[in-house]
Formats: structure tokens, C-alpha cells, sequence
């Protein structure tokens, strides 16, 4: 089988790999193995200095990896540097905090020395995503390198360009080679890696129903796993909500990366006495987002990755508007090459249709009148989902306090749209998945958080 590399915008075939046989991912988790009995040996303060110097390379390849990104899935080239931007961030972060979050805990006790100790675990698969090919892989490498694991990357089969790139920055940096490897392979071998001795954890983030599968064959064998799944995510606006800017972040959390993420704002919940204002400014507001060339400094939104997401996309809104939702923008193939679809946005929207109750990959509004807050927040959780919520009024504490206490997800915003930031954890709920990235939360998911006492 050979994997292909297809430009979104414009269908046309970039390149094609050969996908690895079975003798070379066996040797790489050989040579990966190999790697990690010395790596893990390594000094904390070395691997810190080594994740700095990762972020400065990124920085200084920022505008061709950028270019790769763009090309290979269709991102605009503006959101695509501030992609690789937030891979430096996140080097940096675990780098200049190693010291803190990889120090052992004195807890006192009868005995004479007892402390919690942070070892690593040992080869870990990553199983990542086409729509932030860069990001999703550093919010884990970068804690997973640092605690001493090491990394076989098993990257989404249409973004190979970006995961041979992700390889070859990291050994630019000085990484020991074999730390950190990139497995071109399809879904096909993943059971057989997952499963393999080697492998001591795994992390997939992706679909509900691959990481299902994940999940099963983790468990199967007793690995530990990581799922960040799909997402719904409510925004509530409340009547007293400052309207104009609510509108302005709800529309750019739609449209970010052409609306494919997870935590992309899916259903706006609107509070009826401000429905019809705030669906106008949805409106007028995603009408203008200009869509083209990702590489124009001035688009706005660019293609979907690949053309059956489009096409998917497409059937989830047709069947909406003929269970009755509104057609108020957009909706129609713009017949032009590539994986191309409009802003559009869906009003009036109820349960029993699919933009209610399945996740929008793409530059779709929902819009959703609730009577009330109490009604707001019930149709927010009436979800299978819980990635993010978020809630916009003028109150901070009512605000706050249905962000702790009301919506169910494991990200909430007052007044912002959710997004993943290196210092707080991040990950969902139901079936969103299970365990955290990020901040000191996710470094040790994939530590062993060991017990030391001494008499």
C-alpha cells in the first residue's frame, strides 16, 4: 500500500510513500527499546535543554513547515504558523518547568524517607490527527520526551509530508536518533503495534469510534491509553451577554482550521429574547469570512482536508434542513476544485436532527433557541460528548459558576472560546475520552507515579 499526500485545494496528488512492511516497524520498535534504556538515563536538565532547543528550531523552520502544513491539508498559511508557534510554546513550557514537575514529593509518614517518584514508562504509540498535524503530536511529544519516554509516531495516512517533517525537526534539534520515530503505516498494522511487548502505553486522538478500538486493544493488553475523541461543543449566550463581541468569538471558534476541531464551537445555544440578534450577526459575520487559496495571506477559510469529509459534511447539513432547520447562509457546493465548503449556518435547529446531535467537522453554525438558562444548560449536556462548553453573559459569577458546577465537559470558557493552552490540563468526558494532555496533569499520564519508602 502507498500512503498519498493530496492537496485539499486543489485535488491534485502531491506525492506518494510506500508504506512500511512489518521488518521495519518490528526493527523500529526494536531501535526504539534500544533508545529508551539510555534516554531514560539521561539527565532531566539535558532532555530540558534539548526540548529548548527544539523550540527555537521550530521557530526558525516555522515558515516551511508552515508552508508543509498548508499544503498537505489545506489550512490558511496565517493559522498554520501560529500552529507551529504554539509547538515552540509548548517545548518551551515543559523545558523551563522540568525541574518542578519531575522532582520527587516528599510525603511524610512513620518512616525515615518516603516520596512519590516520576519514572517513565517506555516506548509510547501516538496515534494522532490530520487536522492540527503538528500541534496534536508536540502536546504530547514534548511531555513524553521530557519525562524520558520515547516516541513512535503513527500519524493520520493523508499528512506523511508532516509527520516525516515532525521527525526531522526533532533530530535537527539534537535528540538522540531512534528517540523519537515516525511509523509510515496505515490503520491496518495498528492493532499489531499496540499489542507488540514493546509498546508499554498509547495515545490516540481522532474519532469516537477508532478510539473505541484503540481503547479495546489497549485494554486487551493492559496498556495504559490516552483518548482525546470527537466533540459537540455548547456556547451558551445568554440574554444579558454582550451580543456584538459574543458573536465575534463564536464566529472565529467556528471557522478556526475551516471548523475541523475537536473543540470547535459546534452548537450555539441562544436564550430566546436574543436569538434573532445574535443570529443575524452569525450571519453577517460568517458571510464575510473569505474563502480561497490557503496560501493568500488574506483567507480566511480554506478546503476541508480531504473531499468525503466535505461530502460527509454536506449530508449532515441536507438532512438537517430537511428534518426542518433553516437554511440562513450558505449550504451549497461552490463547484469549484478542491474540498471546498461554505460558511454556513443552520437555524432553528431541534433534537431528531443531525446538527444536533452529531459532530459538525466544518464551517458550520448551529444555531439553537433555548427558552431559558436552565433549558440552555440542559440542552448542552443533552450530548453524547464532553470536550468543551462555554458560556457568554455579562454576570462573571453566574458565568463561573455554571462553568464548575453545570456544564458537563472537561474544558469550560466564560466570555471565550475553548482552546488548549500548555500550562491546564486538557481532555473530555463521556465520550470525549478519558485522561489529560498538557500542563503537569498530562506529563504523568505516561509516568509511573511510584512510591518509595524507606525504614
Amino acid at each position: 500500500m502507498r500512503l498519498k499526500s493530496i492537496n485539499p485545494a486543489t485535488g491534485e496528488l502531491i506525492r506518494e510513500y510506500d508504506e512500511l512492511q512489518w521488518d521495519d516497524v518490528d526493527s523500529a520498535l526494536d531501535l526504539s527499546l534500544e533508545a529508551y534504556r539510555q534516554w531514560k538515563r539521561s539527565a532531566f536538565t539535558r532532555r530540558a535543554e534539548l526540548l529548548l532547543a527544539l523550540s527555537d528550531k521550530l521557530l526558525e523552520k516555522k515558515e516551511g513547515l508552515a508552508f508543509t502544513i498548508s499544503l498537505e491539508m489545506g489550512k490558511p498559511i496565517k493559522e498554520s504558523r501560529s500552529e507551529i508557534e504554539k509547538c515552540a510554546w509548548v517545548c518551551r513550557y515543559y523545558a523551563e518547568n522540568a525541574a518542578s514537575f519531575l522532582a520527587p514529593q516528599v510525603v511524610p509518614t512513620e518512616a525515615s524517607q518516603s516520596y512519590v517518584a516520576f519514572n517513565p514508562l517506555g516506548p509510547v504509540l501516538a496515534i494522532m490527527p490530520w487536522n492540527f498535524p503538528f500541534w496534536q503530536v508536540f502536546r504530547f511529544a514534548a511531555p513524553a520526551l521530557l519525562a524520558g519516554n520515547t516516541v513512535l509516531l503513527k500519524h493520520a495516512s493523508n499528512v506523511p509530508a508532516c509527520a516525516l517533517a515532525i521527525e526531522q525537526v526533532i533530530n535537527e534539534a539534537g535528540f538522540p536518533v531512534h528517540v523519537f520515530q515516525t511509523l509510515l503505516i496505515s490503520s491496518r498494522k495498528i492493532d499489531n503495534v499496540i499489542s507488540d511487548r514493546r509498546i508499554q502505553a498509547v495515545t490516540f486522538t481522532g474519532s469516537t469510534p477508532a478510539g473505541r478500538s484503540v481503547g479495546e486493544i489497549a485494554g486487551k493488553y493492559l496498556k495504559k491509553s490516552v483518548l482525546e475523541l470527537g466533540g459537540s461543543d455548547p456556547y451558551i449566550i445568554l440574554a444579558d451577554a454582550h451580543i456584538e463581541a459574543a458573536a465575534e468569538i463564536c464566529v472565529k471558534a467556528r471557522l478556526m482550521n475551516a471548523g475541523q476541531s475537536c473543540i470547535s464551537a459546534k452548537r450555539f445555544i441562544v436564550e430566546a429574547p436574543v436569538y434573532e440578534v445574535f443570529s443575524k450577526l452569525v450571519v453577517q459575520k460568517m458571510s464575510a469570512a473569505v474563502m480561497g487559496d490557503p496560501m493568500d495571506e488574506k483567507t480566511d477559510l480554506g478546503p476541508l482536508a480531504r473531499n468525503n469529509l466535505r461530502l460527509d459534511l454536506e449530508a449532515q447539513v441536507n438532512n438537517s434542513v430537511a428534518k426542518g432547520a433553516d437554511l440562513l447562509l450558505g449550504g451549497v457546493d461552490p463547484q469549484i476544485p478542491g474540498a471546498f465548503y461554505p460558511a454556513t449556518v443552520l437555524g432553528n435547529v431541534t433534537s431528531g436532527m443531525p446538527a444536533y446531535h452529531e459532530e459538525l467537522f466544518g464551517p458550520v453554525a448551529t444555531l439553537i433557541k433555548a427558552a431559558d438558562m436552565k433549558e440552555a444548560i440542559s440542552i448542552a449536556n443533552d450530548t453524547t460528548f464532553g470536550l468543551g462548553a462555554a458560556v457568554f453573559t455579562s454576570d462573571i459569577e453566574k458565568g463561573r459558576y455554571m462553568a464548575e458546577h453545570e456544564l458537563e465537559a472537561g474544558s469550560c470558557f466564560v466570555n471565550d472560546f475553548v482552546k488548549s493552552d500548555p500550562r491546564l490540563p486538557f481532555g473530555g468526558i463521556k465520550e470525549s475520552g478519558y485522561g489529560r494532555e498538557l500542563s503537569v496533569f498530562g506529563l504523568r499520564e505516561f509516568m509511573n507515579i511510584k512510591t518509595v519508602v524507606v525504614r
